[in-house]
């Protein structure tokens, strides 16, 4: 009876050494495979805005979606964003917009962001200027109904096919929370004040963005992945319409002294998220050079197989303008803002907004985190 039971428990040690064998080799293989993000939350504007704006105010017209989509998706693109390019990354469904009613399902995360809003909230200033009213502040709001709803339908819903279109309560926290905002902020300024009074605004604007990443913080975020702003003086609309003079003329051929304006809220983004990963305990914060990738991009156009970078595809500026999918009267003529047929040869898509090509350039050179500060892969932005 004595050594049966030596045997049973030299037999029990064995089976539990095997098991924690097991459980740490899992635990290693999982590490090396990356982080498995069962949401993605994204806040922004229209560089990520997969319909929010189209469906508040009236649909994003064709020819927008032609390539990928082969009808308008709300995206102010010929095809994907780099939010999608994310959401594939992540092997996850792309983004609902929250404002769409029609087919939305919030299972796998859920898009709050909205073309021409901008990170200070949205006054009457903003507004009358042709900005959104649902600027980032609205954003949280929206995510904070959608998780307190969430909440409370998980308790009483009692159709499984409801519930599955909603997101499950224990996910919010292990979600990955995306920003790319700031752009419009800065445009604001440029075309109302002088540029030295929207640097002086900057540290203002930074400040209302670490606000919103407390708050999402306090919901239970705690991966953020946050885009810095493009170079603004590089986009065609900009170029075109305001040229610049030769000693204001970057060696890419744009407006220096924006994109001066872009670097310096690039310079003070990263200095705060670098205050706020030591003040927010557990949270991990990435801040991504997408200026960087960019500009490469723009500077070197040729040498990756597009066009010149300040022609856009859609609609035209110049001697005479008409926006991407609208129409003008032109000398008597009305004239119609098409596709130039070859949207994957460009660059911009609409001079503001850029092509699903230059958006996959752009998200292959940012996905691999080599221009992340850490430099960690959005794959393993949780480890």
């Amino acid at each position: 009876m004595y050594c049966g039971s030596l045997v049973s428990i030299s037999n029990k040690k064995s089976v539990m050494a095997v098991a924690i064998n097991i459980v740490f080799v899992a635990s290693l293989l999982g590490s090396c495979s990356g982080c498995h993000f069962p949401a993605i939350y994204n806040l922004g504007d229209s560089n990520s805005d997969t319909g929010s704006d189209s469906a508040a105010f009236g649909r994003v017209p064709p020819p927008c979606g032609e390539s990928f989509f082969g009808r308008p998706s709300g995206r102010r693109s010929d095809g994907r964003l780099i939010i999608d390019f994310i959401a594939d990354e992540l092997k996850l469904p792309f983004l609902s917009p929250y404002l769409d009613a029609i087919e939305s399902n919030f299972r796998h995360g859920a898009n709050f962001a909205a073309t021409s809003s901008t990170i200070q909230p949205a006054d009457g200033n903003l507004f009358g200027a042709g900005f959104s009213s649902l600027s980032l502040d609205i954003q949280l709001l929206q995510y904070e109904q959608l998780k307190e709803r969430t909440n409370e339908l998980s308790d009483k819903a009692k159709n499984p096919n409801f519930t599955d279109r909603l997101p499950r309560p224990e996910e919010f926290s292990k979600a990955l929370y995306t920003l790319d905002c700031g752009q419009n902020d800065l445009t604001y300024g440029l075309l109302n004040t002088t540029e030295k009074q929207v640097k002086a605004s900057i540290p203002k604007i930074i400040s209302q963005f670490a606000v919103a990443i407390k708050k999402l913080y306090q919901e239970g975020a705690r991966i953020f992945w946050i885009h810095n702003t493009g170079p603004i003086g590089c986009l065609p609309i900009v170029v075109i319409n305001r040229p610049p003079k030769p000693d204001n003329a970057d060696p890419a051929g744009c407006l220096k002294s924006y994109n001066e304006v872009a670097q310096e809220f690039n310079k003070q983004l990263k200095d705060r998220v670098s205050q706020l990963r030591a003040e927010l305990l557990g949270a991990r914060l990435i801040y991504v050079d997408i200026y960087s990738a960019k500009y490469s991009l723009i500077s070197e156009a040729n040498k990756y197989g597009f066009v010149g970078p300040f022609i856009n595809c859609c609609g035209h500026f110049g001697d005479y303008q008409v926006l991407c999918g609208k129409t003008a009267v032109v000398n008597g003529t009305e004239v119609f803002g098409a596709s130039c047929g070859e949207p994957t040869k460009h660059i911009s898509w609409d001079g503001i907004h850029y092509t699903e090509a230059a958006n996959q350039w752009v998200a292959n050179r940012i996905l691999d985190g080599s221009l992340s500060d850490p430099p960690v892969p959005i794959t393993k932005a949780c480890l």
